[in-house]
């Protein structure tokens, strides 16, 4: 069974007229379908404007579906009608800018603790031992636990923005662009971190970028937004090797490469000498 499935999911935006203008609705997401399996990640990607955040929000039942259907882990869904704190609990996001999305007058610990606060009833002490151990778990010490947000580098703190999104145990994460802000070789020790995480917690994720370099590495799946619509869809090899659309072509032709294997093994090579002069 699917983690999270969407058939001919639809989401239109009222434009409110004036004077010299009528009111018009926008279809922001033309009627697409997909499905991730747990430990499986399906990759969104499009330029600007194509739609895939707005699909990202939908997925994440933070906006509504306008038309179509959404499940998750085989259960419909329409937030319009209100969700159970189970189904909240499944669905988790990260945001492409980890400072924006942490309180700066909040300790790590209570950024940590909070989604335990409002959806749970775990007891104080357990809550704490789950956001020490949390820390430890995407690579910070839990002596973390006490620090504010502008005590961390933009690598650190998209760290804590996904062990929180890990606080209350979900079967699919939604990642934004979670990398983009970040350096080059930041980016290659997160996604490592998330390809970790991913195995150890058979998470599904929708991974939503338009760095073709970062979906070729982390995407099982791809799908490819142009205007709204979905016009591609398949494996990884099967997109990357022989795009079908002329879009995706396009997209890919002007998209400059970045060798995320090679920063990957860069990285791993300084952490050795490192660890060996240490």
């Amino acid at each position: 069974m699917s983690v999270v499935q969407g058939k001919n999911i639809i989401r239109d935006y009222h434009v409110p007229g004036s004077l010299t203008r009528r009111a018009k609705v926008v279809r922001a997401v033309k009627g697409i379908s997909f499905s991730v399996d747990r430990g499986k990640t399906l990759a969104i990607v499009g330029e600007s404007g194509s739609g895939k955040s707005t699909l990202a929000r939908i997925i994440a039942l933070i906006d509504p579906a306008t038309g179509g259907e959404l499940s998750i882990e085989g259960k419909p869904v329409d937030i319009t009608k209100g969700l159970t704190r189970e189904m909240r609990c499944k669905v988790q996001m990260v945001f492409q800018n980890p400072y924006g999305s942490l309180n700066p007058r909040q300790k790590i610990g209570d950024v940590l603790i909070e989604p335990l606060l409002l959806n749970t009833d775990t007891p104080a002490a357990e809550r704490r031992d789950r956001a020490r151990e949390m820390l430890v778990k995407v690579g910070l010490p839990a002596e973390h636990f006490n620090r504010y947000p502008h005590m961390f580098s933009g690598g650190q703190r998209q760290r804590i923005a996904i062990a929180r999104a890990l606080m209350l145990k979900p079967t699919l994460l939604v990642l934004d662009e979670p990398v983009s802000a970040l350096d080059l070789s930041v980016q290659a020790q997160v996604l490592n971190l998330l390809a970790d995480l991913q195995d150890e917690f058979n998470l599904a994720y929708v991974f939503i970028s338009h760095d073709l370099s970062v979906v070729r590495y982390i995407a099982d799946d791809v799908l490819v937004m142009h205007q709204g619509e979905a016009v591609e869809q398949g494996t990884r090899e099967a997109v990357f090797a022989d795009p079908q659309h002329p879009y995706t072509r396009e997209l890919f032709a002007a998209t400059p490469v970045t060798d995320i294997e090679a920063i990957r093994q860069r990285v791993a090579r300084r952490q050795a000498l490192r660890a060996a002069a240490g």
